[in-house]
Parts: structure tokens; sequence; C-alpha cells
């Protein structure tokens, strides 16, 4: 009798939530009970901004953060021992989730026409400005007449309608409402990277993985079980994801698609990108980002 005893003791879990559909995992699961049904108590807490959050969880005030791949990376280059302990959206070819866009009465249809231009990215250094660094790269513009400006992404529809912008790499929901209204797409420059690679995921310390293997594992396995239950039921989440968050995903061209299970190949294209441009001083192997339980 003793081994179910220990199997439904309940673990108390401080997580992050996600800001937008691509970290929204931990919604569905609270929504549809399978946190608790896994013998966990997860204190969802409120969004914050990438370093934040991350410094939350460094310092224990947080046990498990949701952040992009990219952030990721750049932290444990520094030396912050986190690693991912789950996936949550990735980005895929097939129905991609970002894009860059240029006004609609813009004469720019190719990467040469964007040469000597100013570009909108949501953060200097971040996926969009890789994303468009690796597109124009591929198609031999020369990045140094390139002039990228940070830009909030609810600001972008408005500077692209006013032309403050020549060109804004935007991701969904966003996307799919400029499109609508004052822009139009020059390319899927996430493809640049890969035909489909990890955006991201939920991550803690090493130290927290050592210390709480079993409470690691149960988050994993409901992570992994919640991305199977979203991929299959697109119409059901947008209702839980409008319910906690107010993002209305109903017109977008394409919803996320997760991942269900950690891969080393689904991180390393982003890395070794990140490293090219810039953003990374040196690639290294994406394995090193993904926890041992």
């Amino acid at each position: 009798m003793a081994a179910p005893a220990r199997a439904q003791t309940v673990a108390t879990l401080r997580v992050s939530t996600g800001t937008a559909e691509v970290g929204a995992l931990q919604f569905y699961a609270a929504d549809l009970g399978f946190y608790a049904k896994a013998g966990l108590d997860v204190q969802l807490m409120p969004a914050q901004n990438g370093p934040a959050n991350a410094a939350a969880v460094a310092s224990g005030s947080l046990d498990i953060g949701s952040g992009n791949a990219l952030a990721l990376a750049q932290a444990r280059e520094r030396g912050i021992p986190f690693v991912y302990i789950s996936p949550s959206g990735e980005y895929s070819s097939a129905a991609p989730t970002a894009g860059l866009v240029v006004p609609k009465n813009s004469p720019a249809r190719t990467a040469a026409d964007l040469a000597g231009k100013t570009i909108a990215v949501a953060t200097l250094g971040s996926l969009g400005e890789i994303a468009t660094r690796a597109w124009l790269d591929q198609h031999h513009v020369d990045l140094k007449t390139v002039k990228f400006v940070e830009l909030p992404f609810p600001a972008m529809d408005t500077a692209i309608a006013t032309g403050h912008v020549d060109a804004a790499a935007v991701e969904e929901p966003l996307l799919s409402r400029i499109l609508v209204s004052d822009a139009k797409l020059v390319a899927d420059i996430y493809d640049a990277i890969a035909d489909s690679f990890s955006e991201g995921g939920s991550f803690t310390t090493e130290d927290f993985v050592r210390t709480h293997p079993l409470a690691v594992r149960r988050f994993a396995a409901v992570m992994a079980e919640t991305a199977r239950w979203a991929n299959a039921n697109p119409a059901a989440s947008a209702v839980i994801l409008k319910k906690y968050t107010g993002i209305d995903v109903s017109g977008e061209r394409h919803r996320v698609r997760f991942a269900e299970r950690l891969d080393p190949r689904q991180l390393q294209p982003l890395i070794d990108v990140a490293a090219k441009y810039g953003t990374l001083k040196a690639s290294f192997p994406a394995a090193q980002m993904i926890a041992s339980v």
C-alpha cells in the first residue's frame, strides 16, 4: 500500500504563465484539471517580462518559468543553470505563425526591396530580428544597410499603417489582424531558421530538478498530455485561452502547434542561427539545455 500512497502525495509548484498562445499550456492544464489528476497543486503566477521571469526562477521565488529558447540559451551562456523540462509551441513552415509584413501600398515584394530600409522587431536581438537577418542574408541583402528598431507588437499596426517603418516582424495573433487591415506579407521569415523548430517551453534550475525530480516528472507528463489535447482540440483551447488571457484567436490563419516532447534537434537550429548573427557568442549542443529526469 505504500507505493500508491506516495503516488498520491501532492506537490506544490509555483509556475509562471505565458503571455501569448505559444505559452498557453499552463492555462489549459489548469482548466482541464490535469494538474490535480497528476497530484500537483500548481499555483499559476502572473506573467512577467522575460528578465523578471528568469530572475524569479533563479532566486527561487518561482519554481518553473515559461520562456523562449533564445532567452534560455543566453542565460546559460552567462552561467545561469536553467534547463527545459517541457516544450511549448513549435514553429512549422506548414502553418506559419509569424511573418515579415510591409504596408499594403508598399512597392516592396522581395528581400532586395528592403535594402536600406527600417524594420521593426518586438525586441532587438530577439527571434524576430535574427529570423529577419537570416532571411535577408539568404537573399544576399547587405545587412549593414538595414536598420532594426524596437517596437512593441501593439504599436506595430499603427507604425505600418502610417509608414513610420518600412516593414515589421510580426507574430500571431497580430499577424492575421494586420494582414486584414494595413499590411501585406512579404515572407515567412522563420523558415530561414528551419522548417520546424522549438520556440521555447517551461524551465527551471538544474538544482530544482535534482531536489524535486518527482514533481518535475509529473509536471512534464502533464505538459505532454496537455499538448496532445491542445493539438487535437483547437476550438476548445481557443475558448480557454480567451477566458484566461482575453486573447481571441478565432481569426488567425494558423494556430500554434505544441511540441509533445523535448527534442534537442528542434532547439539546435535556433541556437546555431543566433550564434551566426551575434545574439549568442557561440553555438553549443542543445542537449545541454534539456533536464535529465
